[in-house]
């Protein structure tokens, strides 16, 4: 969402997933890196990643949907030849014998309420979002983003660093993705080469169905929150109804349909009304 609303896109966010939670398999099993140490590393591996992103998008002026679509293709192809060429199979396995991992998925993969077993991650989505929407609110980088996605050329006038912030945020979904893939990778104690594939189009979804306008400029996170509690429900909801699980494709297609044209009738009229 804070991308979007600063005017771009991550189309590799979803198969980052995958990559990250490969990489702490590979370098715990063939390498024999404690948790904690893997973890970091892919980490950084995420956030260059993401910078590469964002200087390209700078620097080549290309659009970031066609940027980040290439990068997408090479991480998967990546994920499924580096894994096949290591291991002689798609998935890594052993992750829960690395040394501190019991710690690590008590703080990110456990689950907490009995008997409900809320997972864990349901507290990092909300303090999270929290903590985004305070940025994006009662910060000067919050007014950067929403600037840089408004109107780059009138923001760097004003002095605002459109350049940093853009690059910023691509490393800032880079590290998203690094956390969902830590949280999947230690829950399942394994990964898989084709994990977070396809998701990325269900974050933008997500995004435009909590209000965030896909021209950038305008969102926020809470609402783009609520937007992935919609999609959430809908993912799990279809089938405990006992409906064939292809119509979830079809909702998600008529929810983004309504959403923007629904974004781009509140715009209008929010420009007409200043006039």
């Amino acid at each position: 969402a804070l991308l979007m609303i600063g005017g771009e896109f991550d189309l590799s966010a979803g198969v980052m997933i995958g990559t990250t939670g490969l990489l702490i398999g590979l370098l715990i099993g063939e390498l024999g890196f404690g948790i904690w140490t893997a973890m970091l590393a892919s980490l950084a591996f995420a956030l260059a990643i993401g910078m590469a992103n964002g200087l390209l998008v700078i620097k080549t002026g290309l659009p970031s949907f066609i940027v980040t679509l290439g990068t997408f293709f090479v991480l998967r192809g990546a994920n499924l030849g580096f894994t096949k060429l290591i291991t002689n199979t798609v998935r890594v396995s052993g992750i829960d014998q690395a040394g501190g991992y019991g710690v690590a998925r008590a703080l990110l993969a456990s689950t907490f309420w009995p008997p409900h077993n809320f997972r864990i991650s349901v507290l990092w989505w909300i303090g999270l979002t929290g903590i985004a929407t305070w940025v994006l609110l009662r910060t000067r980088v919050g007014n950067w983003i929403f600037s840089a996605g408004g109107d780059p050329v009138a923001a760097r006038s004003v002095g605002v660093p459109v350049a940093r912030t853009k690059v910023a945020l691509f490393m800032t979904t880079a590290s998203a993705a690094w956390l969902v893939g830590v949280m999947t990778v230690l829950r399942l104690r394994s990964a898989q080469a084709s994990e977070g594939v396809g998701q990325e189009f269900e974050f933008i979804i997500a995004a435009v169905v909590g209000g965030t306008l896909l021209t950038g400029g305008f969102g926020s996170t809470i609402g783009a929150a609520f937007g992935a509690l919609i999609m959430g429900m809908a993912t799990i909801g279809i089938p405990f109804a006992g409906w064939n699980t292809d119509w979830r494709w079809l909702f998600m297609g008529v929810v983004l349909l309504l959403a923007v044209l629904l974004n781009n009738y509140v715009r209008r009229k929010a420009q007409e009304a200043r006039r």
